[in-house]
């Protein structure tokens, strides 16, 4: 759950960079979440809660994608490769899946050597 409030924190923050742990942990309670919030709202026959919900994590969301993808040696334009059909959407996750560079890029020092938050 930490992981989930420290992107939250920076919740605009474009810059530097994240770690595979930062960017997937935010994914996964980002889905649970959005989940649990589908499932109240067909109980209570309205989606709104779920859509409030996307709409407040959207810039946290790009934020944690580009500074991951910072972490990996990428621009966060990198992001627009997922609008390809079919294949786009594919070598989006193959980046973000991939270890990320063990030196200091143009985008900060190595999140893994940083002390914890």
């Amino acid at each position: 759950m930490n992981w989930y409030l420290a992107v939250l924190k920076n919740y605009a923050g474009f810059s530097g960079r994240a770690r595979r742990k930062e960017y997937w942990m935010f994914a996964l309670f980002n889905i649970i979440i959005a989940v649990v919030l589908s499932a109240i709202g067909a109980a209570i026959s309205t989606q709104i809660p779920y859509y409030l919900y996307l709409v407040a994590t959207l810039v946290p969301s790009l934020a944690v994608l580009v500074r991951r993808l910072h972490d990996t040696g990428r621009s966060g334009w990198w992001f627009f490769i997922s609008f390809i059909p079919l294949v786009g959407f594919i070598i989006l996750i193959v980046f973000l899946a991939s270890e990320g560079k063990p030196e200091t890029n143009q985008h900060g020092a190595n999140p893994k050597l940083a002390p914890a938050v």
